[in-house]
């Protein structure tokens, strides 16, 4: 195969991958009369399951559990915490009528992550991206002042999927590893959450085969888009795979808007008009710096 059926094959995962976690909105309003923490639990244990499966065929138990310990361990027990977070305000933004907010957090996020390597790993950037973050903050700005409501949605989602890509990327353990035991750590507290639901009665699993079908899928749902990404990653360029990014929050904004009729306020447009100019710089800088490279 050549370099570049390699970077296509690339191409088509990683566009699979974002067109997965792009269309999970409309996954989780089909489980809308599932309490968020419910949803989020099943998440968990069913990964935990395919992951194990996934783990023990490609015979990397021995290899997760030396790499899982001492600092390891630690960041992975924090990237868990923000994980959890995360997934947590996302399912109950998409059931609460927020999807708008849920993409403006990821539309956030990438130039997010430009700001954290600045602050955190002294990381040099280049005056287009500078402004591109800058440009993006007065994007944020603009909707804090005109009481932008579910704001705080949006940062959550930002700042939390921001920290655990950091913690992510200085913990000594590859995606699939790191995955795997995040679910682990996350497994007994979601058994927990499933445990006291069924004693109080309001335990969702078990009430309808269609209901128990789609939270098995939450397994599924999970994984697949990860084990997408961590192909495409070896297979094409990461600055290439990073435009890719924004796939996924257009999917939510285009399904808040037309499928959801979530409405579109002026100040929505003009708080998304200013973080799509921030992406279109940070995206154009990214290309530039490819071209560079090559």
């Amino acid at each position: 195969m050549t370099d570049r059926d390699t970077q296509t094959d690339g191409l088509k995962l990683g566009i699979a991958a974002y067109i997965l976690w792009g269309i999970l909105p409309f996954y989780f309003k089909l489980l809308e009369g599932v309490p968020a923490l419910q949803i989020l639990a099943h998440r968990v244990l069913w990964s935990v399951l395919l992951l194990g499966v996934v783990v023990v065929t490609r015979r990397r138990v021995g290899a997760l559990r030396a790499a899982a310990r001492g600092r390891t361990l630690l960041l992975l027990c924090a990237s868990a915490t923000l994980i959890a977070i995360n997934w947590l305000v996302y399912i109950w933004a998409t059931q609460h009528a927020h999807v708008l907010e849920a993409s403006l957090g990821y539309f956030i996020n990438p130039l997010l992550n430009v700001l954290l390597g600045v602050v955190v790993l002294r990381e040099r950037v280049s005056r287009r991206q500078t402004v591109a973050v800058g440009v993006a903050a007065l994007g944020v700005a603009v909707m804090a002042m005109a009481g932008g409501g579910a704001l705080w949605i949006s940062l959550v989602l930002a700042l939390s999927f921001g920290l655990y890509g950091l913690v992510r990327k200085v913990a000594a353990i590859d995606a699939l590893g790191g995955l795997t035991v995040e679910t682990l750590l996350l497994a007994l507290p979601a058994a927990a959450v499933l445990a006291q639901a069924q004693v109080a009665g309001s335990q969702a699993f078990g009430t309808g085969t269609r209901t128990d079908l789609l939270l098995m899928a939450a397994g599924a749902i999970t994984t697949l888009p990860l084990l997408l990404f961590a192909a495409a990653a070896k297979r094409m360029r990461y600055a290439t795979l990073g435009l890719l990014q924004y796939i996924a929050p257009t999917l939510q904004f285009a399904q808040a808007v037309l499928l959801f009729g979530e409405p579109l306020r002026p100040v929505h447009i003009v708080t998304f008009g200013l973080i799509w100019t921030g992406c279109a710089l940070y995206a154009a800088d990214s290309l530039k710096q490819a071209r560079e490279e090559r």
